[in-house]
């Protein structure tokens, strides 16, 4: 049953707009109270509404990716002849064809299991529980049982199991970012707000998955769920139709082509039979099947699905998980990659690196979490009463909370010192609440300022709260001396603008304009250094009116005591990793939601290609075409929105990019839907974004975007390499059929004695072409454009070119041995290799010279490909083993009673072994010169 079916007309009004209406209303559309529901009734809900998550297609998953490996064309077509094989009584033949069907969809299904099991493991480490109040008793619940209705209680550090409307709070603050992109905490209130509130300023409500930065509430649920504001995005991307990537649509257009010339060939045959020859209409059927099962490649699928199988392993193991196995190669097209800025290039450990107190300006050692460090004044530790009073200022007017947990705790709300806890290797110190307020708070440990302790001596009896439009906070204290002090943090233009006076060496001193301006220096200098500037003020004296319900009159006459500068720092493998994305051909561009002048200093300290910003408010100011026009000439998009990365992927993907996207909020999670190769942020990230990602990053970290793309290529490489490799094989082997039916010579091979090449003697050493290392410059081409397939000019040159010299140098071999007798009156075969001619003697023998012969110029044909790329015979140890395994399995064929029964063949002296081998050289000689043709034509890959 659905809320509406539940509710009346007015109740449906209240539905649609929680924040707007009064509490009793609230209730009463609810059929609940303050005390909360039963538990009978609860139970009812939960069967009524459904659980308290978000779908995320698992009951319909796992059919789904079955379905999914049947999609290609080339399946098709080996389903289609394994059929016609068992038709016309070749089951041995159907059999293995069925067989290579099984593997390939058995083992993709494996793989993409694997990678929805791994999605379900992170999203199950952020399980949450909720607190509330059941049969008139608080109860601690899991999260996915909370229903409309119910009384929730949450306080700091916990995770908002649904949305709900406050009805009590205390000091509540919470961190909105997940679902809102704005990363600064909100402040909640009780009361009515406007209808047309936008959803970040609904002060009266909390939404499900955000998360408390302090203090406390109790609120009623009002939507659980699909029906939360996240879950009516999740069920906007789950409606949003899956995009073929290019190599799926290139997979599934060779299949078509494949199935295509399969058709073709054999009407040709069928029809140059059965008109110009006096064959019989059986063994006409009999030679197309033949020609259909060389046609098709029955190995490459199963090589494609392995090769990308192990791929997507390896970036597993550099952690990249990767969602859909096809994506892995679509990496290696991407020529653009749009990055956050905060924990992805960056720590996301703010630190204070500088301080201006005392018209001073001091250096603070030490990094991330570490509470060693001194301060330094031009190179020289000084006093820390120095920067005493502006640190006492930021940890008193702050609302980090401080404790200890157990170690490995995945509580995503915190921040870890590791070795905080002393002795104690079980626990560890966390710090709650916004990195910001956390630098300052471990600033003033560094001067041995203790939190406790400094919390006891001055007492918050009140504060006026941050807002993103106020740019400030201020709380007001009791001091020691049972005095009043109002203490003020904030953006530095804010915090100078209302102080008239300035502490210097303890002494108040007019704050001139003279002295602003150099403040307004330090800030600006600061800020291209790449640093958050915080300004700080006190009020010595507060008003009595004003000690414990502050406003904002209170921010008046303060005075001014220095700034704090803090330094998110660049990941020290970035650096080099955008510069070989550069290199590559790859533009990097950094979109956060920082202000201009830090992400110009931040770009530019990681090394993006040039530093033009546009920020948000120019960005909406912009018409489509104006960005259109100046997309590409711009890194950095400063004081944006989840919105603005929609837009400037649109457009992008307009003139033609291939896009990679991250994201970890809600709101980011449409422009990693619909990016060509969409990244979540597995630390950070939401479920709702990883589900709606290609990949997900298991360390938040540029540099695995890097090593993803590398990686892509490499794959895209060997794939080019090993259907270079078995479609000119295969093009050999119907054209030897083709022109053998033509001459009148019959089949040169049989169907079987393909499918153990296609399958077995290419397919091993093929799928070792999967791990083939990359090659030198890789990382030093341009991106591969979206619309070149798998197959180009050259290869499709190559294919034919192949096909034309094994016809020529496995023919006549074929012949001879089929004959015997080439030259009238001279018995040539019965001269040289003892045996009798005969065209019934001579033909299982030739066939078996045309099969080994196959075998032996494929492996030559191998090194031919790869040293195209620069590689060398022994560089990757797999492929010589499988080559190795594959002669090995040959001789097995030719030399064993069981392998001579089933694919028809003789036994080969060492003469048959002296033909093959000159064949052999003669193609290897052909290869060679036809390649340094090509090279003066074709591009090198």
């Amino acid at each position: 049953m659905s809320r509406s079916e539940s509710v009346s007309a007015s109740e449906q009004d209240a539905d649609e707009h929680w924040h707007v209406h009064q509490l009793e209303d609230v209730y009463d559309a609810l059929g609940t109270d303050r005390e909360g529901l039963d538990n009978e009734t609860a139970q009812r809900r939960l069967d009524e509404y459904g659980p308290n998550e978000i779908e995320s297609e698992e009951g319909v998953s796992l059919l789904q990716i079955f379905i999914n490996q049947y999609k290609p064309a080339l399946i098709w077509v080996l389903i289609v002849a394994a059929a016609v094989m068992a038709i016309v009584g070749h089951t041995i033949d159907a059999g293995v064809i069925a067989g290579v069907v099984v593997f390939i969809t058995v083992f993709g299904f494996l793989q993409d299991y694997r990678a929805e099991q791994s999605i379900q493991a992170l999203q199950e480490m952020s399980t949450t529980y909720a607190l509330v109040r059941r049969g008139g008793e608080k109860t601690e619940i899991d999260a996915t049982k909370v229903v409309p209705g119910d009384v929730i209680f949450v306080e700091s550090g916990d995770i908002v199991p649904a949305d709900a409307r406050i009805v009590e709070e205390s000091n509540l603050r919470v961190d909105e970012g997940a679902l809102t992109g704005e990363s600064i905490g909100v402040s909640k209130e009780v009361g009515q707000i406007g209808q047309e509130t936008a959803l970040a300023e609904r002060k009266n409500m909390l939404f499900k998955d955000t998360v408390v930065q302090r203090g406390s509430g109790t609120a009623v649920v009002v939507e659980t769920g699909p029906e939360s504001e996240i879950g009516q995005i999740a069920t906007a991307l789950e409606e949003a139709e899956e995009r073929d990537t290019p190599f799926e649509a290139e997979m599934d257009r060779l299949g078509k082509i494949i199935a295509a010339g399969v058709i073709g060939a054999v009407a040709v045959i069928a029809i140059s039979e059965l008109v110009i020859g006096d064959t019989p209409p059986l063994q006409v059927f009999l030679t197309a099947v033949g020609i259909a099962v060389s046609a098709v490649p029955e190995g490459l699928p199963a090589v494609v699905t392995l090769s990308l199988a192990l791929g997507a392993r390896r970036m597993a193991e550099q952690n990249a998980l990767v969602r859909r196995l096809p994506i892995v190669e679509a990496l290696g097209s991407v020529d653009v990659i749009c990055t956050d800025k905060t924990g992805t290039l960056t720590e996301e450990e703010m630190t204070v690196q500088r301080i201006v107190a005392n018209r001073e300006t001091y250096e603070v050692t030490g990094t991330g979490y570490d509470t060693d460090g001194e301060f330094r004044h031009e190179g020289d530790p000084v006093d820390d009463e120095r920067v005493a009073e502006v640190l006492r200022c930021g940890m008193l007017c702050n609302n980090v909370d401080v404790g200890l947990r157990e170690r490995d705790s995945d509580r995503p709300d915190a921040r870890v010192e590791d070795g905080a806890a002393g002795a104690n290797a079980d626990v560890e110190r966390t710090y709650l609440g916004d990195p910001t307020e956390i630098s300052l708070f471990v600033a003033a440990q560094k001067a041995g300022f203790d939190h406790k302790k400094l919390a006891e001596e001055y007492p918050r009896t009140g504060e006026v709260d941050f807002t993103s439009a106020r740019k400030r906070m201020t709380t007001v204290h009791r001091t020691p001396d049972g005095n009043t002090v109002a203490y003020m943090k904030g953006a530095p233009e804010t915090v100078v603008e209302r102080c008239d006076r300035e502490l210097v060496d303890g002494e108040l001193v007019e704050l001139t304009d003279e002295r602003r301006a150099e403040i307004e220096a330090h800030n600006e200098s600061f800020a291209e250094d790449a640093l958050r500037v915080m300004g700080f003020a006190y009020r010595p004296e507060v008003p009595d009116d004003q000690v414990e319900t502050p406003n904002e009159e209170l921010e008046q006459s303060m005075v001014f005591l220095g700034l704090q500068g803090m330094l998110d720092p660049p990941r020290p493998e970035v650096p080099g990793a955008i510069a070989g994305c550069l290199d590559a051909g790859i533009n990097v561009v950094m979109i956060t939601g920082d202000n201009a002048v830090t992400a110009r200093a931040v770009g530019k300290e990681v090394g993006l290609r040039s530093t033009r910003v546009i920020t948000g408010p120019e960005l909406e100011e912009m018409s489509d075409e104006k960005l259109r026009e100046m997309v590409d000439d711009v890194d950095i998009f400063a004081r944006t929105s989840p919105d603005h990365k929609t837009r400037i992927l649109q457009t992008l993907q307009a003139k033609g990019h291939t896009v990679a996207m991250t994201g970890d909020g809600v709101n980011d999670a449409p422009a990693v839907k619909n990016a060509d190769v969409g990244v979540a942020m597995g630390i950070r990230g939401t479920d709702v974004t990883e589900q709606a990602s290609d990949i997900v990053l298991l360390d938040d970290n540029f540099a695995t975007i890097r090593n993803a793309v590398r990686g892509g290529r490499r794959i895209f490489d060997n794939v080019r390499k090993f259907v270079n490799y078995l479609l000119s094989g295969n093009g050999g082997e119907v054209t030897m059929i083709f022109t053998g039916t033509l001459a009148g010579l019959g089949l040169v091979i049989t169907p079987i004695q393909v499918l153990w090449i296609n399958v077995v003697t290419d397919g091993i050493p093929a799928l070792t072409m999967g791990v083939d290392p990359a090659a030198e410059d890789i990382m030093e081409r341009d991106p591969r454009p979206p619309q070149e397939g798998v197959i180009t000019r050259r290869i499709l040159a190559s294919i034919v070119g192949i096909a034309l010299f094994m016809t020529v140098c496995l023919l006549p071999l074929f012949t001879l041995n089929l004959y015997g007798e080439l030259i009238p009156g001279y018995d040539v075969t019965d001269a040289v290799f003892g045996w009798s001619p005969g065209y019934d003697v001579g033909r299982d023998l030739a066939q078996t010279m045309v099969f080994t012969g196959f075998v032996l110029m494929e492996i030559v044909r191998i090194q031919a490909i790869r040293f195209r790329y620069d590689l060398g015979l022994f560089s990757n140890s797999w492929l010589v083993l499988a080559v190795g395994i594959a002669v090995t399995l040959q001789l097995l064929v030719l030399y064993t009673p069981t392998g001579q029964l089933l694919f028809d063949v003789e036994p080969l002296q060492l003469v048959h072994w002296a033909q093959i081998l000159v064949s052999a050289a003669v193609f290897a000689l052909l290869m060679a010169l036809f390649v340094k043709i090509q090279d003066r034509y074709f591009d090198r890959y």
